[in-house]
């Protein structure tokens, strides 16, 4: 099996949701469903957290992953792109690696099946430099917009297909089928960082998110809806052991 590291980026600064990725989620802190998950997925020789904070170092070493060192400020800003820590975080895992994951913690119902089955298309693809999850888009980059002075433009350019019907005013059935990319689950060749300087590279898989998989906590409602789904029993959360 090729070598992997899971990489968990956990920066102390969030600022729509303060402190989430350790505030508690069914009695324990958010990062810690995502340590889980990686653990029990049984892919990863590593499993490691990028962060800025001790304390959050202090809560991933609790719940059984690697915090070795500390994130440098200058890639734990709001706008900071994911190459540098990236970057930063396997050069200094020092080792020899083919593959490494980015599971996020604000997405808490991922699935071990699912990174497992994730890395199993990823292999399968030898050309591929990466996969990653997405969903079918429910609001269509057809119908959007940008606003000008006075007037609105639409964001995408029309196409020459013969249809006299603007995208915009065409029913979301007659519109081709467009996904967006969820935060839940992407995992790449160590090619692409050094290679093409992305952690996606050029040649990305498509992962379809089933299910709450691809929710993300990413604004302070969502943390009212993960509570739902788990309430309702629409959603697992992995079990956690300290």
């Amino acid at each position: 099996m090729a070598s992997a590291v899971a990489l968990i980026p956990a920066r102390a600064g969030s600022t729509r949701v303060p402190g989430k990725n350790v505030r508690e989620l069914a009695g324990h802190p958010l990062i810690a469903y995502t340590i889980a998950t990686a653990r029990e997925s049984e892919l990863f020789g590593s499993v490691l957290v990028s962060t800025d904070s001790q304390a959050i170092a202090d809560v991933a070493l609790r719940y059984g992953a690697e915090a070795p060192w500390l994130r440098p400020e200058s890639m734990a800003g709001s706008t900071s792109p994911d190459i540098d820590w990236v970057r930063h975080a396997l050069d200094a895992a020092g080792r020899s690696l083919e593959l490494f994951a980015i599971l996020r913690p604000t997405s808490p119902f991922r699935s071990a099946d699912s990174i497992r089955s994730a890395h199993e298309a990823l292999l399968a693809e030898p050309d591929a430099d990466s996969i990653r999850a997405v969903a079918l888009c429910r609001e269509h980059p057809g119908k959007m917009w940008t606003i000008g002075d006075p007037l609105m433009q639409p964001l995408l350019e029309q196409p020459d297909d013969g249809v006299p019907v603007p995208l915009h005013s065409r029913q979301y059935a007659a519109l081709p089928e467009v996904y967006v990319q969820d935060s839940s689950l992407e995992i790449a060749r160590v090619r692409a960082v050094y290679e093409h300087g992305s952690i996606s590279g050029e040649r990305v898989l498509p992962f379809l998110s089933r299910g709450a998989e691809g929710f993300s906590i990413d604004y302070p409602d969502d943390w009212e809806r993960a509570e739902a789904l788990i309430a309702s029993g629409e959603a697992r959360l992995p079990e956690v052991t300290s």
